[in-house]
């Protein structure tokens, strides 16, 4: 036998040579329970929706809930792969050019920033979820992502087209610059609730009280870059970056594989919502939604139960505008949906590892969206 297995004062770091320690047994990942039975039902419906349609041989509830699928399925596809993209070249961009783009973490012109980045990309509400998951890694302040995921959901320039068409551009205008005053004051109570330690900072962005003076400069150069121009820096990245079909195809498969976490709670958003427009109606909702306190918190309620993407909320909010007269049960329907959407706060709560940070978002979100809802019904 060999001399590895005798007691003596050096120990080896080389692989056990007796046979009577076992190798240690390798332990297989348990499957995605939720992401692959989500994923299923939603295939299913959509396929019978595609080859069968509205045939009367199926059971009603069976056909609203595979037509619902059918139909968020198609206009949520190209978002999400969007989304897929931009996580994908946000995993290729350096951290420094990323800090430049949002500015200072903990600042209110970093949180302004973030703003208008959210309101600029043309995503849906669960597509810039993956993009701000990214961000917060690549070092956003708590601040930067939340006024950045609540200001952009609906903001998109093609549905604010879509908007416009459905609402005027008055109406449009105000909603827009509204849910953007929400995102920065949002923003800004977040970052000054850290700021007090009353939430965790984000470990990803730069720490100018760490102890560590390694740490401690590597920080301070963190807070120089976020004040550097960005310009030269995004000029200096794409000659850098491969356009071959072999480089694409790396870049959406990362970022596919990195926006796993949101699929799951997208995918089980889509069975949700179907599930509820087959058995809830309308109609129901509709005719409750008037301008007034108990239809503004009935909004409130509906857009908690509904889990649609923004694609799907922008004509419900259309239609309690134009049918029941409200506009700040509209803007209520749009807002609330961000600030009580479970994916979302799921998708927080699992990129920050706290519960507490994922229930502050409603907690401070959802006394500006009512108190602005029951202004625009007063006007």
């Amino acid at each position: 036998m060999s001399d590895c297995c005798k007691p003596g004062p050096v120990v080896t770091t080389t692989p056990a040579c007796c046979a009577s320690q076992p190798p240690t047994p390798v332990q297989k990942s348990r499957p995605d329970y939720l992401l692959w039975g989500s994923a299923s039902i939603v295939a299913v419906g959509y396929l019978i929706h595609l080859l069968v349609g509205g045939q009367s041989a199926l059971p009603e509830w069976l056909t609203v809930m595979s037509s619902g699928a059918y139909e968020l399925i198609n206009k949520m596809w190209w978002g999400l792969l969007m989304a897929v993209a931009f996580v994908g070249l946000l995993e290729r961009i350096p951290r420094e050019l990323v800090m430049s783009a949002l500015g200072q973490g903990g600042t209110p012109r970093g949180v302004i920033r973030a703003t208008f980045a959210g309101v600029l990309l043309d995503l849906c509400s669960h597509g810039i979820l993956m993009v701000g998951t990214k961000l917060y890694e690549r070092g956003a302040s708590l601040g930067q992502l939340m006024a950045f995921l609540i200001a952009s959901p609906w903001n998109s320039l093609s549905l604010t087209v879509v908007l416009i068409t459905l609402i005027g551009w008055g109406y449009t205008l105000a909603f827009v610059a509204l849910s953007m005053l929400i995102g920065i004051v949002t923003g800004l109570i977040f970052d000054r609730l850290v700021a007090r330690n009353i939430l965790p900072a984000n470990p990803n962005s730069a720490n100018p009280n760490s102890a560590n003076p390694s740490s401690a400069a590597n920080d301070d150069s963190l807070q120089e870059q976020a004040n550097k121009p960005v310009w030269p820096q995004i000029v200096s990245a794409l000659k850098q970056a491969s356009f071959t079909p072999k480089g694409l195809v790396a870049l959406l498969w990362d970022g596919l594989r990195d926006s796993r976490m949101v699929f799951r709670w997208l995918l089980f958003g889509i069975v949700l919502a179907t599930a509820i427009r087959a058995f809830v109606p309308m109609d129901t909702y509709q005719t409750l939604f008037g301008p007034t306190v108990a239809g503004l918190f009935l909004t409130l309620l509906a857009a908690t139960i509904i889990e649609v993407c923004s694609e799907g909320s922008t004509p419900i909010a259309a239609d309690i505008l134009t049918r029941a007269g409200a506009p700040g049960n509209g803007f209520t329907f749009l807002m609330a949906g961000v600030a009580t959407d479970y994916t979302e706060v799921m998708v927080i709560k699992d990129t920050t590892k706290s519960w507490k940070i994922a229930l502050f978002l409603p907690l401070i979100t959802l006394p500006q969206v009512l108190v602005i809802g029951w202004l625009l019904n007063q006007g």
